[in-house]
């Protein structure tokens, strides 16, 4: 097996063994759609293109920050307290903005939310795994002191757990780095037999993945250009076979997007393969101490609050309030209806995720194709299963250790496998013991394993209690002595739209952090930065975001401080300062808000029109 892809390797280069790996051309992107602007920073350049997927440069700016603070102070409004909402926040409060976040949920986090219940659980949306190759989410999480003491490294292996205890692993210690590790590990697996690990040598050895062992650039030029079709497609079309699809990568593209081969984007498994094949640390893992809101989550609301960033939970914004030209386009954000409040800013920032970004636009935006573009992108969802035992779930080897949950098993020392899991027999994409790999808060004393599982859409419109007896019964017969044990709690949380869906055709329509709209800015993992989506990617976005940002604030502050200066000049010198009340209607929104001692300027924050609009409103 090894052989046959090195072989292939070599006759990229028409010679017997490989060459270094070579930068043969400026990096390219291909994806992003021409009706989006691009990006114009230094800063978020660096974070698309070839170059981005090897550079760990990444994290040293997350980790240090824009270096740079503006002369001009804007007032920022942020939609949306997830990564890439707060990762944001964090780089424009650091060049001297004043920052406001407004997040819908009582909780931060978006996607990587958590919460306690009423009883004290920690209850997970999904299950959180860090890989290796998560620069800028590694730099962040050192610029606010998380990262040495809140992640716990994992063994370099990616474990499948089949049917009656099988376990069949792809190891990738080896004494030597990628790309050797990994073949290595494809080589020795159990998960696949001899036919399959020599039809998978024979499609892998043809990738773009082994060009880019000594073309990176021409290897990724390659993957960009797969988008169109699905993983299957591309594999079996190569040579590879159905059982390595089936027992193999069907489990990890559920792991990555929660759809299976024969759904995912070709592009967005093989550029997954291709960090693995060219950085070794890309494959390793690592997992939070205990629940994200503690010791992800938490570390980042603290730095934003040691800079004076407000970040209101609770808080839905219901509409945009924003000017549109003779067409009707929009132009201009003003202002932002939270609960009966209009609130104005200089710039306004959409963290959110797909479903939220398209309720929150008026139809008016969908004028400009890149706004247009987001409404051809749907979500998976998923179903995110906690099991609590009286037992340790994954020792198979000791019925007595099992059972043992008498004494400290704290940090780490219980029974079991500590890593996180995979399976090719399961509704569930991956899955873990929380209370092995994050002991910090999800271990208790005398208690046992906590599995946490990820259901995908093969299971999440049945019923909550025929979810959890069925992923019950589906972890007994991976772990068929685990029934010797009870499961004693229980706690299913539906998402009825995560990640977004990454089928074949979907990357020309993911949209820029910079948009048609001067003072309006687009930032979540659904955005365009190189990567899938991810924690990763929301970091990337909402770094990218803030980057466009400070890059203009000269010209947002000079035309925020210019039709400031307009509107008051419009003022009638001698109107009676009274407070009124004023409704408003158009196709894009209903406004009832007080028009205040300044009623023109609120009128036109809230309408974005000009004096034709002005006279529509109607005094209550």
């Amino acid at each position: 097996f090894i052989l046959a892809v090195l072989f292939c390797a070599a006759s990229f280069e028409g010679a017997g063994a490989f060459a270094p790996l070579v930068r043969k051309r400026p990096a390219v992107v291909t994806s992003v759609v021409s009706s989006s602007p691009a990006v114009t920073s230094e800063g978020a350049r660096k974070q698309i293109g070839n170059d981005a997927f090897l550079n760990k440069d990444l994290m040293a700016r997350a980790r240090n920050g824009p270096g740079v603070v503006n002369s001009e102070k804007l007032k920022i409004g942020i939609i949306g307290a997830g990564l890439a909402g707060m990762v944001a926040a964090m780089d424009l409060a650091d060049a001297g903005h004043e920052v406001e976040i407004f997040e819908s949920r009582r909780f931060v986090g978006g996607k990587v939310s958590s919460w306690k219940d009423k009883d004290g659980n920690h209850i997970e949306m999904g299950l959180h795994v860090f890989f290796g190759c998560y620069y800028n989410l590694f730099g962040v999480m050192q610029r606010t002191g998380s990262f040495e003491d809140h992640l716990r490294l994992k063994e370099h292996t990616h474990t499948f757990i089949n049917n009656g205890g099988d376990i069949g692993e792809l190891d990738f210690r080896f004494p030597i780095g990628a790309p050797v590790s990994g073949l290595q590990a494809f080589a020795k697996t159990k998960q696949i037999g001899v036919a399959d690990k020599l039809a998978n040598a024979l499609a892998l050895g043809t990738s773009p993945i082994v060009r880019a062992l000594v073309d990176f650039d021409g290897g990724m030029d390659m993957v960009r250009e797969l988008d169109d079709m699905t993983f299957s497609q591309w594999f079996m079309g190569k040579g590879g076979s159905r059982g390595s699809i089936e027992r193999m990568w069907d489990p990890i593209a559920y792991a990555l997007g929660f759809i299976d081969c024969d759904a995912i984007s070709a592009r967005c498994m093989l550029t997954i393969f291709m960090l693995f094949a060219i950085r070794s640390e890309a494959s390793v893992l690592r997992m939070l101490e205990g629940s994200p809101q503690t010791f992800l989550h938490d570390p980042i609301l603290k730095y934003l609050d040691d800079r004076g960033v407000k970040v209101h939970t609770g808080a839905k914004v219901t509409a945009l309030h924003h000017e549109v030209d003779s067409e009707g386009a929009p132009t201009r954000v003003r202002a932002i209806t939270v609960g009966d409040e209009v609130k104005e800013y200089d710039v306004v920032v959409a963290a959110v995720d797909v479903p939220g970004v398209k309720k929150l636009l008026p139809e008016s935006f969908r004028k400009h194709k890149v706004f247009d573009n987001i409404y051809e992108l749907d979500c998976v969802p998923i179903a995110t299963v906690q099991l609590r035992f009286d037992g340790w779930v994954t020792e198979m080897g000791s019925e007595a250790k099992m059972k043992d949950t008498a004494g400290d098993l704290s940090d780490g020392r219980a029974f079991g496998i500590d890593n996180l899991l995979y399976s090719a027999d399961a509704e569930f994409s991956c899955f873990a013991d929380l209370a092995l790999v994050s002991p910090g808060e999800y271990y208790k004393e005398g208690e046992g394993s906590l599995m946490q599982a990820v259901m995908d859409s093969r299971a999440y419109d049945r019923p909550t209690e025929q979810i959890v007896a069925d992923t019950l019964e589906q972890m007994h017969k991976l772990f068929p002595s685990s029934r010797g044990l009870t499961c004693t709690w229980s706690s299913v949380v539906k998402l009825g739209q995560s990640l977004y869906r990454e089928k074949p055709g979907q990357d020309k329509f993911r949209p820029g952090q910079a948009t048609p709209v001067d003072n309006f800015f687009l930032a979540g993992s659904y955005t365009y930065q190189d990567y899938i989506d991810s924690m990763e990617g929301a970091t990337k976005s909402g770094i990218m975001a803030a980057d466009e940002i400070i890059s203009r604030a000269p010209a947002l502050s000079g035309i925020a401080k210019e039709e400031r200066g307009a509107l008051l000049a419009e003022e009638d010198p001698i109107q009676p300062k009274v407070a009124l009340i004023g409704r408003y209607s158009t196709q894009f929104c209903t406004s009832e808000m007080p028009l205040g001692m300044r009623a023109p300027w609120a009128m036109h924050g809230a309408l974005g029109g000009g004096s034709e609009n002005r006279r529509s409103w109607e005094l209550i």
